[in-house]
């Protein structure tokens, strides 16, 4: 059995079972990108609240694992060198899986760089602006007088979904079959039901969107992932 006693977050979070993959989680829309992916490739793993009070997130065993204090994170103590591999960074985590699996990933280089590329644009576009249009809309950054960040993260949130809207006409899944570029970008989009800004984004006039949240919501391991860890 794998040792992580060298790891300090084991003293914070302790496994049950270190044999299996350990997630360091909540369930935000990137942390359930990692206990979806998980639950998709059926991988055994023991999942971990870490919740995103400083606490947890700005302990020194959670820094320890990720020196940018955010979640998701994990240890698998399979790693592909023989020896336990510590990893943060949701989109980091959906490319190591995949390949760790072989699964949601394409089965030909050109699949997989289609698939790459939908998971950046959810990295550096979907994830940022939508976040950054829940802070201003929902929380501190609602009590801002001056009206232009809420503006200019509204504009972004809505030109985004078009890009998405636009790219699933005629199509299932973002990138061909299901992946992890779809795992990376639907969790973004229900999060805009929890900023409560669907409608100042115009969500109901992206009818290819509002299908695909729809079917992605409907998947067994998707309705697992999504609440795993709990939050309670």
């Amino acid at each position: 059995m794998p040792d992580l006693s060298s790891f300090p977050i084991t003293r914070k979070w302790p496994p049950q079972n270190p044999d299996i993959l350990q997630l360091y989680s909540f369930p935000t829309p990137n942390g359930v990108k990692a206990s979806i992916m998980l639950e998709e490739t059926r991988l055994p793993y023991e999942a971990h609240k870490v919740t995103l009070a400083d606490a947890d997130v700005k302990s020194p065993e959670f820094l320890s694992l990720n020196p940018n204090n955010k979640i998701p994170a994990i240890i698998d103590p399979k790693g592909p060198d023989g020896e336990p591999l510590q990893l943060f960074e949701s989109g980091a985590i959906l490319l190591y899986l995949g390949e760790k699996t072989g699964k949601l990933i394409g089965r030909t280089a050109g699949e997989k760089a289609q698939i790459t590329q939908w998971l950046m644009f959810q990295m550096g576009g979907i994830g940022p602006m939508f976040g950054q249009l829940g802070f201003f809309h929902k929380f501190a950054g609602a009590q801002i007088e001056d009206p232009r960040p809420r503006e200019r993260y509204i504009a972004e949130a809505m030109r985004l979904l078009a890009v998405v809207d636009k790219q699933l006409e005629g199509r299932e899944w973002i990138a061909g079959d299901y992946s992890i570029a779809d795992i990376a970008i639907a969790p973004w989009l229900r999060g805009l039901e929890f900023y409560g800004a669907q409608e100042i984004v115009g969500w109901h006039s992206n009818k290819n969107v509002v299908a695909y949240l729809d079917h992605f919501l409907e998947r067994p391991a998707v309705q697992k992932g999504l609440v795993t860890p709990p939050r309670n």
